[in-house]
């Protein structure tokens, strides 16, 4: 078939359902489609245009979608593939044309860390697309259709990469749009790349038994049709073999052969209303027998997709138990095309737009804030996969959610309040643990005390919906700050040693913002807190900064490098006029000048660590005792008088310092209950060395604290001070000297 043999089928189709629709806008948008795709070709070879036109033919022939989604259809990879922007799209056709196109694009791309992260970006891109207008995700299944009929021309690698996306994204979404029809496929088609060999399988076995299968299926259809035709209800019945996906699933999760499963066929009835619906299940009840448990009424309790029939599983004649739906023809419409079903037409054949602003799309947003992207695509899949359970309030009120639910995602689907004051749940009148798993029909009682002291840090493993599990991060994230923060930057710091870093590299000022801009945080203590919230993982930081901290070494190491070769050019070109100086070599980390081998020790006036300005003084056979600049012992009168002179000498940290060094801090508090406990957490979280805690309280409700610690350099230590500082009734935090 030609491209204009194309384009022509797609306007019949259009005439077909909608023939008050914009044959001239349509014409302009693929005559405009095909001049900025010239010259491109897709894998097969073939002009590019044969796809745009490809997806126009699906939204028009399988969705029926208006004027404004065919157009936009037609020229959905323009934006993305061509020199054409959203201001000339808006421009030549509309804005809503372009917002269409420009939401139905990827992204532009953008380096991103992690696949899960680029893949969260881009769903979150369409789900913010689709809750404007859900004309954006119609367009975009129907481009992901055509794609994946069209995926023998791509590369093994990249068919299963398409498969395992279609499988896990696009099909649920399409699921829970109700498209059935279209997530059949799309499902089918994923399975031929992802496994080959069990699909071949399939699709060669039912080809085998199609005679035997057919001949059963003209059998039941004919009982049915016989006995409804004879009570008078208006009817269509006709069966079908489940399709290869359904037939897999249930092979792998019951590890079956397929001459194992039985239930392989069903059957639907159509009628006019739903009392007839009702009728229908009386009489197929009457002529096979109905199989226990196997009964759903989606009528009563619809899914939140729309989708409405009721259900049964019975036992046929030749002992070959099936499925039988019943529904009305409305019914029918919404389950096959789901949403499109809902689509309505203005005169002039444009789209109402109201239709697009799905409240549980938004819903799906939200519950993600604060999740790192493999929850998020976790979460996702949870919320969009068709497994439910229907279970009641103690008031009759329905809540469905998904499959393995606890009485914590029911409290928490009442309300945030509820959940979070939950301390027990009765179900069917009698008390269960809160991962108790939720089955079809129960009544669920939420126990709730205003005593309560909030979610355990353990519900964020047991719920199993992300509108749960989102609702106690938000608790912890504002309830437990401080916690978070000191739990958080824990589990950082372990997971640093785990990987041989040391805190330093981290907090180095030249470091620390190339390393937040990587994990896309503020500040360290932002950072603690997601990781303490769960909204983050220790790990996930850690292996982020790595990379980066690796770049910087290299980078030192090749200035360092370019440095000492100029050096040495430099001293090449000059003649030594003076020989060369000798090498000092430290003690304890310390360098004195002009002398060499000498004892040093540490003054215990004043405990000096790496980084302090430092100063010695010569003792009479003890060596040079090392002060700090700003200690007493060693102020300008000390070092001025009489009998003192010479005695100072000039000292300095050397390059190859100790592990750590004893020092001492004074820490005054407002007294007050669990201060201790605070105190042991700071040091606790900041990796401290502890040698001795003295403490003591004064008559006026102050505590003063004396801790000897061993600190690595001053960097280290005003980290401890500073987390000191921060604990609730802590006044003051020094280090004596003198």
């Amino acid at each position: 078939m030609t491209i204009q043999e194309q384009y022509e089928l797609l306007e019949k189709t259009v005439r077909g359902y909608n023939p008050s629709a914009d044959f001239t806008r349509i014409r302009a948008a693929f005559d405009f489609a095909q001049k900025s795709h010239e010259g491109q070709k897709r894998k097969s070879g073939e002009p590019y245009i044969i796809h745009p036109l490809a997806v126009a033919q699906i939204v028009a022939e399988e969705l029926k979608l208006d004027s404004e989604s065919i157009e936009a259809a037609l020229l959905h990879d323009v934006i993305e593939d061509t020199p054409a922007t959203h201001a000339e799209v808006a421009k030549l056709f509309s804005p809503t044309i372009a917002d269409l196109v420009e939401g139905v694009s990827k992204l532009t791309r953008i380096q991103y860390a992690t696949k899960e992260d680029e893949q969260m970006e881009n769903l979150r891109k369409m789900l913010i697309a689709m809750s404007k207008d859900i004309r954006v995700i119609l367009i975009k299944i129907a481009d992901r259709l055509h794609n994946m009929r069209t995926m023998e021309y791509q590369s093994p690698a990249k068919q299963k990469q398409k498969s395992l996306e279609t499988m896990e994204i696009y099909a649920p979404i399409s699921h829970r749009l109700g498209m059935q029809r279209i997530k059949w496929e799309l499902e089918d088609l994923s399975l031929k790349y992802l496994d080959p060999v069990g699909y071949e399988e399939i699709v060669t076995n039912l080809d085998s038994k199609r005679q035997e299968y057919d001949a059963f299926m003209s059998r039941t259809q004919a009982q049915i049709d016989q006995r409804l035709t004879q009570l008078g209800i208006s009817h269509v019945v006709y069966g079908r073999v489940k399709h290869p996906y359904s037939i897999y699933r249930k092979m792998f999760n019951q590890n079956k052969s397929l001459n194992e499963i039985f239930d392989l066929f069903a059957f639907r009835v159509i009628v006019d209303t739903v009392g007839d619906c009702y009728n229908v299940l009386g009489v197929v009840h009457d002529i096979y027998k109905p199989i226990l448990g196997r009964f759903k009424d989606y009528i009563g309790t619809p899914k939140p997709n729309g989708y409405q029939s009721l259900h049964t599983t019975v036992m046929g004649g030749d002992g070959i138990p099936f499925e039988v739906q019943i529904r009305t023809r409305e019914m029918h419409e919404i389950a096959e095309y789901g949403v499109a079903a809902h689509w309505k037409y203005k005169q002039n054949g444009q789209g109402a737009g109201t239709e697009g602003r799905y409240e549980w799309v938004r819903r799906l947003l939200e519950n993600q804030e604060g999740a790192d992207a493999e929850d998020f695509i976790h979460s996702l899949k949870v919320d969009m996969f068709s497994d439910e359970v229907f279970v009641f309030t103690p008031n009759g009120d329905v809540q469905n959610l998904p499959a393995g639910a606890t009485p914590i995602d029911f409290a928490y689907a009442i309300h945030s309040a509820v959940g979070n004051r939950m301390v027990g749940a009765k179900v069917n009148g009698r008390i269960v643990t809160f991962d108790h798993t939720l089955k079809n029909g129960d009544i669920v009682e939420i126990l709730t005390s205003k005593n309560a002291k909030g979610p355990g840090r353990d519900w964020m493993k047991i719920a199993k919906s992300s509108e749960a599990r989102s609702k106690i991060r938000q608790w912890f994230k504002k309830e437990k700050k401080e916690e978070n923060i000191a739990n958080g930057r824990a589990a950082f710091e372990a997971e640093l040693k785990h990987c041989g870093i040391p805190m330093r590299d981290v907090i180095s000022a030249e470091n620390l913002p190339g390393l937040l801009k990587k994990v896309s945080y503020a500040s360290l203590d932002e950072m603690y807190a997601a990781i303490g919230y769960g909204g983050f993982t220790a790990q996930k930081a850690v292996s982020r900064m790595q990379g980066e901290l690796q770049r910087i070494a290299k980078h030192q190491q090749a200035e360092r490098q370019a440095a000492a070769e100029a050096a040495e050019a430099r001293t090449a070109e000059e003649a030594p006029k003076a020989p060369a100086p000798k090498r000092v070599r430290s003690e304890q980390g310390i360098i004195v000048e002009g002398l060499d081998n000498c004892l040093v020790k540490f003054s215990k006036c004043c405990t000096p660590v790496p980084g302090d300005e430092i100063v010695g003084f010569i003792t009479r056979g003890y060596g040079v005792s090392v002060h700090r600049a700003d200690c007493p012992n060693a102020s300008p009168e000390k070092q001025n008088a009489p009998g003192q002179q010479g005695r100072w000498i000039k000292v300095s940290w050397g390059s190859d310092t100790n592990d750590s060094y004893p020092t001492t801090l004074e820490v005054v508090c407002k007294d007050r209950q669990g201060l201790l406990l605070d105190i042991s957490a700071a040091l606790s979280t900041t990796n401290t060395f502890v040698l001795g805690i003295h403490s003591r309280s004064t008559a006026d409700e102050f505590a003063i604290f004396r801790l000897e610690v061993r600190m690595r350099d001053s960097q280290q230590l005003t980290t401890l001070m500073n987390r000191l500082h921060q604990i609730s009734g802590v006044l003051k935090v020094t280090r004596p000297a003198g």
